[in-house]
């Protein structure tokens, strides 16, 4: 299929016009079947999202598939996915779904994750050849789970000594691998950063120290603004038992804007992305971008998710002989933004070719 666009492009914001041939960008002229008009936005990229991780029931391809469609019905083009049980893989480079970034399973210990999911040790210890086995099968991201409640503490509190953190991140980037941590409290944070961790997620325990190294060492933040949202509701069932948890979780929920904001304005480069999977339902990227334009303007919460994230994750913008992945909306996004929500895509094309949008 073929295609002409004639409005508005991102980044920018000024009035081009381009064409999507075999696939891909280009400037040159050319035949076309489709024609498109308004404002175009590189493809989203939801940094944060489990298309292998089901609430209910066991995963699977079909299911996988079905997820990833809801996603790109929003405009969901790359799908970064920080750990799962279910092999996704056979689902990268099928007609019609985002491009993958994959991280296998993420690692945890017993008892100090969710139960049954990811790969769970029994000791610290065992981390550095579990990062080891991770690194070899090939995937560009590796994830630890940084803190967890501990139920002995009654808090949140880190998983790994700070020693083994470092082993195991050096190990990581020697195979080429970037790591990333799940990480809800404060104390979890120095030893990764001082690990040499790549990338942060959710890090609603953010101080003014650790955002001043996450600035001073380019680390990615993906905040999952809306599942830190959830926060009131993951800890409630833990008020009577745990208290000191439910205080701290629901003081880390109070503060969120604040401590994202403070990232936000100090440079901190920060993604969007959803945590779909569990708590939030697939294609929930626009409330995510809405809610970080909470904290930044609406051009910065549409890069977070669009160009910038593209570029943070290896993928091309609206360029020439780029593999064309775009949005397209028939008013401007940064003022519906601005106003409080996204309005809903005309058109999304996915690797070169036009989404089923649902009407």
């Amino acid at each position: 299929m073929s295609m002409h666009f004639s409005g508005v492009v991102f980044p920018g914001g000024e009035h081009a016009e381009f064409w999507v041939s075999d696939g891909a960008v280009t400037f040159e002229p050319a035949a076309a079947d489709v024609e498109l008009t308004g404002y175009a936005v590189p493809g989203y990229v939801d940094a944060h999202c489990h298309v292998g991780i089901v609430e209910e029931g066991e995963p699977d391809l079909v299911r996988g598939r079905a997820l990833a469609l809801e996603d790109v019905a929003v405009g969901v083009t790359v799908i970064r996915e920080p750990g799962s049980d279910l092999d996704t893989s056979p689902l990268d480079g099928q007609e019609g779904l985002p491009r993958f970034v994959r991280m296998g399973r993420h690692i945890a210990l017993v008892k100090r994750y969710t139960r049954g999911l990811g790969e769970q040790l029994e000791d610290p210890s065992q981390l550095v050849d579990a990062v080891r086995h991770r690194a070899a099968e090939g995937h560009p991201w590796i994830k630890l789970v940084g803190d967890w409640i501990d139920r002995d503490a009654g808090d949140l509190a880190p998983l790994w000594p700070d020693d083994v953190l470092a082993e195991a991140i050096t190990l990581a980037h020697d195979a080429g691998a970037q790591v990333t941590a799940h990480v809800f409290g404060e104390d979890a944070l120095p030893g990764l950063l001082d690990a040499g961790i790549d990338a942060i997620e959710h890090g609603s325990g953010l101080t003014d120290d650790t955002i001043d190294v996450m600035v001073e060492r380019g680390i990615g933040l993906v905040p999952t603004m809306i599942q830190v949202e959830n926060f009131p509701s993951i800890a409630a069932p833990a008020v009577d038992k745990y208290p000191v948890y439910a205080r701290h979780m629901q003081a880390l929920h109070d503060r969120r804007e604040e401590t994202y904001r403070k990232a936000w304005e100090a440079g901190v480069a920060m993604y969007a992305g959803t945590d779909a999977g569990g708590f939030n339902p697939h294609g929930a990227l626009p409330r995510e971008i809405a809610a970080l334009a909470a904290v930044m303007p609406p051009e910065e919460a549409i890069a977070a998710a669009s160009w910038r994230a593209r570029q943070w994750l290896g993928f091309a913008g609206i360029e020439q002989d780029a593999p064309a992945d775009l949005v397209v909306y028939a008013t401007d996004p940064r003022r519906a933004l601005a106003d409080g929500a996204l309005p809903a895509p005309s058109a999304v094309v996915v690797r070169g070719e036009l989404a089923d949008l649902p009407r």
